[in-house]
């Protein structure tokens, strides 16, 4: 007969509420600091709850369990559906609507990102990958596409760039890296387990890890020797919503531009790789 597994609790809340009382009293204020603020926890990474609640990553861990959710990212799931169903937002009555909210937040989420880029990183980060004989970036999801097209970009300017969205692929390719290799691991939360395992191998091999993430208190930022930050938090029902990813992609191309600006045949570069497609248009 298959393995039965319990259900998962549909409400955070209101399963907070009721095993509150006889839970340990580390638990228990854990529960009380996420049931005063919901709207900030949804946004959290667990190490970032866990320096809110004076407690440790563990400890965060070993409530979500007690409370039936296999982790934090499930648990935080269930808590934004509860408060998505409190605060059911009006839908927009006509398409103008749509594109309007759509382009306001990709307007949002590109200004605030472009006001946390620091610039003396960038620039290291820039010479670093000029300087490298390899450089992989890596990432998960929608976190993936805008690797791919990191890569791309680094390819036509003579560049050997390698984008992994398998994250097999991509620890087995952090495990070749050396000192001189450039990994950059994407991950708007900073807590994707595949991209910080990758960053982790990586970072074990002495080369040069840039993590790029939208969380500063986050588990990939222990194992990077530079964090180039994003703006536009993401609840876990967004599901990769145009702001955080638009936000990774201007990052990106500012990085980008720095790499091009080392680089003194870089207009010949482009100019040979644009010629390399002709025949593939019409």
């Amino acid at each position: 007969m298959p393995t039965t597994h319990p259900a998962t609790p549909a409400s955070a809340v209101a399963n907070i509420r009721a095993q509150q009382d006889f839970l340990p009293a580390t638990l228990q204020r854990v529960a009380a600091h996420i049931l005063e603020k919901p709207e900030r926890v949804i946004y959290q990474t667990i190490t970032e709850l866990a320096q809110d609640a004076g407690v440790g990553e563990s400890t965060i861990t070993r409530l979500c369990r007690r409370l039936g959710y296999p982790g934090f990212h499930a648990f935080k799931i269930a808590l934004t559906t509860d408060l998505a169903q409190i605060d059911t937002p009006t839908p927009p009555s006509a398409d103008a609507d749509v594109v309007t909210r759509a382009a306001h937040q990709a307007v949002s989420a590109l200004e605030e990102t472009r006001r946390v880029i620091d610039l003396s990183t960038l620039e290291r980060v820039a010479r670093a990958i000029v300087n490298a004989p390899r450089i992989d970036v890596v990432g998960q999801g929608n976190s993936g596409l805008a690797a791919q097209f990191f890569a791309t970009k680094l390819m036509r300017l003579g560049i050997t760039t390698v984008a992994y969205t398998d994250p097999h692929l991509a620890t087995v390719a952090a495990a070749t890296q050396t000192p001189q290799g450039v990994v950059l691991g994407l991950t708007r939360s900073g807590s994707t387990i595949d991209t910080v395992q990758t960053l982790t191998v990586a970072y074990e091999r002495g080369a040069h890890t840039v993590a790029v993430t939208n969380r500063a208190s986050s588990p990939i930022t222990r194992v990077a020797r530079d964090v180039l930050f994003t703006a536009a938090p993401e609840s876990p029902l967004a599901g990769g919503a145009i702001s955080s990813f638009t936000s990774q992609v201007l990052l990106l191309e500012a990085l980008y531009l720095a790499v091009y600006a080392l680089i003194p045949d870089a207009d010949d570069a482009m100019r040979r790789t644009a010629q390399s497609v002709v025949e593939k248009k019409y």
